[in-house]
């Protein structure tokens, strides 16, 4: 057990999230590399340890071992060599949760190459924008009608674009990836010498899906993977040998906190139901229940649209442990997830620049409403606008701090190809993470939102999340986004963008109920003075919802 955690932490147990705060340590060899130090690693010592278990809509199934991981991975590093790519070379991905993403990623890193991510819905004019800002030397994309017309539409203004391949299947002007990696041999040498990779290099790139102006560059270096380990085995609570199922796309960031790095590390098997279209979540409860996962992670959309459904008639009894991130959790949906399933769901809270920088760990009871205590590996504090610590009750933004002496493991370090931005953001005291929040006297941080979003009303200042908790408490609100509205008198007032369940219509009298709701909820001045039904959010490439856009559209 912890086979591979023992080389890299001296305590891997701990007794309190005190001792874990106080004495979690990582280790990083300067030559640490994932492809071999973790997926081969895994095949040497356990041969047969399953490493994912993939089935898509169609019923197709497959399930890998660390040694066909081992196998593949080296079959397509050869044939991304022969494509051209080395050590620095840039590869996109945009491969939704084929088992072929496994792969590319484990021989990409092996390679010592840059990958990024890339979602389905990228269009012509992102795809070029990515490609020339990081000088993109190939792409592999799903074999998807609209992915493959926005590529070739783009190609002609990459400039450093060498290859494309397909997968599954061919059409011509792209290579077929699976055809192709299958005639290379299953060895491949771990490099050496100036091929070979370092701790410090750089691994991978997330474009951020910002809510304003075009995306930056966020880069982490081959260190990354062992900053997740807090993620995975702490948080989420995986278990080796055990299915855990993070429900992302390969295309952002979650992607990594939930599916192969931090998992892999504490040898979980990651369960991928490559999902199709517009989100079924009948279809993702009867996969839970069929493959018996026992740890679950999901953004809190997806567990308000399963509560809209008969959570009941589902078994969902292997499931141990069950985490959320990637936007606030409403305390009724823990509420009537608790209540249906049994089991408490666990925030956490962190961006794609890290992995989870605030969570309920395990030792933390959940408080709702609560995003929980800071990861041992960053000095976490609260600065206000002046730049000094915020004292316990006061709000501030969450800040890191030391970065520039100290950085984490894990933390990224910096942006790809602009080191004026990254100067700005880690040559200071502390990285500035741009969100909200405010400490209890037990140390908890309660979220309060990004700087942008909080709204200033009548000289009061009012953070969207906690009426977007008090609102979805109502039966009729499914989602919701709080933003500031223009008013000639207060200068803002607070607007509720709402989706309503099923069976219900945005009508005066309905208006009236969610405002009178409100104001019995939380203090009366947060009330939406203006709510406007709408059929679905505006959102990001990553699933946030897009409050700048909403703001926008009011102020004109």
């Amino acid at each position: 057990m912890d086979l591979l955690l023992k080389r890299y932490m001296p305590r891997i147990e701990f007794d309190s999230y005190e001792d874990f705060r106080d004495n979690y340590t990582m280790n990083v060899p300067p030559d640490f590399n994932f492809g071999y130090d973790v997926v081969d690693a895994w095949a040497q010592a356990e041969p047969e340890k399953r490493a994912l278990v993939w089935c898509d809509e169609s019923g197709d199934e497959k399930v890998f071992t660390f040694t066909d991981i081992r196998r593949l991975s080296n079959q397509a590093a050869n044939f991304f060599q022969a494509q051209g790519v080395g050590k620095g070379s840039v590869v996109m991905l945009i491969l939704r949760r084929r088992w072929e993403y496994w792969v590319c990623a484990t021989a990409l890193h092996k390679l010592g190459a840059v990958l990024i991510p890339g979602s389905l819905q990228l269009t012509k004019k992102d795809i070029a924008y990515r490609g020339n800002a990081a000088k993109i030397h190939g792409i592999v994309c799903v074999d998807d009608p609209f992915v493959t017309a926005q590529v070739e539409a783009a190609q002609e203004e990459m400039g450093t674009l060498r290859f494309k391949a397909l997968v599954p299947g061919s059409r011509p002007g792209w290579l077929d990836f699976d055809q192709e990696m299958a005639k290379y041999p299953p060895d491949f040498q771990r490099p050496t010498g100036d091929k070979a990779t370092k701790k410090d290099d750089i691994m991978l790139v997330y474009f951020t899906s910002g809510t304003t102006g075009m995306p930056k560059m966020v880069q982490h270096n081959f260190a990354h993977p062992l900053g997740h380990v807090t993620t995975a085995r702490y948080w989420q609570c995986v278990e080796e040998n055990k299915l855990h199922m993070s429900v992302s796309d390969s295309g952002w960031a979650k992607f990594g906190w939930g599916k192969i790095y931090g998992q892999w590390l504490c040898g979980a098997t990651v369960f991928c139901y490559d999902m199709l279209g517009k989100f079924q979540p009948a279809k993702l409860l009867e996969h839970l229940e069929k493959y018996r996962v026992t740890t679950f992670c999901a953004p809190p959309t997806m567990f308000r649209f399963m509560l809209q459904e008969d959570v009941s008639r589902y078994d969902l009894s292997s499931i141990r442990h069950c985490a959320t991130a990637g936007e606030p959790l409403n305390p009724e949906v823990v509420k009537q997830w608790k209540e249906l399933t049994g089991l408490q769901i666990y925030e956490g809270f962190g961006q794609s620049e890290g992995p989870v920088l605030l969570a309920n760990f395990k030792w933390v009871k959940p408080i709702p409403g609560s995003t929980g205590k800071p990861n041992p590996l960053f000095d976490m504090q609260l600065v206000d606008a002046q730049g000094r610590l915020s004292e316990d009750g006061e709000e501030g933004t969450i800040a890191i701090m030391d970065v520039k002496n100290h950085p984490p493991v894990g933390l990224f370090t910096g942006y790809y190809q602009n080191p004026q931005m990254t100067g700005e953001k880690l040559g200071g005291p502390y990285y500035d993470t741009g969100d909200v929040a405010w400490r209890d006297s037990n140390g908890y941080f309660w979220f309060v939102g990004r700087n942008d979003d909080v709204i200033k009303c009548s000289g009061y200042r009012i953070g969207p999340f906690e009426v977007e908790s008090a609102l979805v408490e109502h039966p009729a609100v499914v989602e919701c986004a709080i933003t500031g509205a223009p008013d000639p008198i207060r200068g803002q007032v607070v607007k509720a963008t709402v989706v309503l369940a099923k069976g219900y219509t945005g009508t005066p009298e309905l208006t009236k109920e969610l405002q009178s709701y409100v104001k019995k909820a939380t203090a009366p001045y947060k009330y939406p003075r203006v709510i406007e039904y709408v059929d679905e959010l505006p959102k990001t490439l990553g699933g946030k919802i897009k409050r700048a856009e909403i703001r926008k559209a009011d102020e004109a």
